[in-house]
């Protein structure tokens, strides 16, 4: 069955391409770590129960990987406690602010309009 598969992929390759087809496999196949998953991974590195390289390669991710999801949960932290009142708007948030900000922009130009109307209206 693999030599099937190995003879139709090179079939449908063109020559030179085999590192473009390798990169797309590769992409295909990694894993992707949701924040939770990264949160446990580094916290289990805290507790120092195993050392981080053992922690890695259970996980099947870099040491290299670890310190940098490392480093982003500790200035995440750090930001958070900081105290910064500032965030992020939601979606919903910014929506509603567009469509106030529209019906503001509408209503000065209705304004406009009609102090337009009644200069015209003083000077004729």
């Amino acid at each position: 069955m693999d030599d099937a598969i190995n003879t139709a992929v090179e079939e449908q390759t063109p020559p030179g391409s085999t590192a473009k087809l390798i990169r797309r496999v590769r992409k295909a196949t990694e894993r992707r770590f949701t924040a939770e998953e990264k949160i446990r991974i580094v916290l289990e590195g805290f507790r120092k129960e195993l050392p981080i390289t053992d922690i890695c390669r259970r996980e099947g991710i870099s040491p290299s990987i670890y310190y940098s999801w490392l480093k982003q949960f500790m200035e995440a932290g750090k930001e958070r406690l900081k105290g910064d009142t500032l965030r992020g708007a939601t979606s919903d948030e910014v929506n509603k602010l567009r469509q106030e900000n529209a019906q503001l922009k509408e209503l000065i130009g209705q304004q406009a309009l009609e102090l337009a109307q009644f200069k015209k209206s003083l000077l004729g």
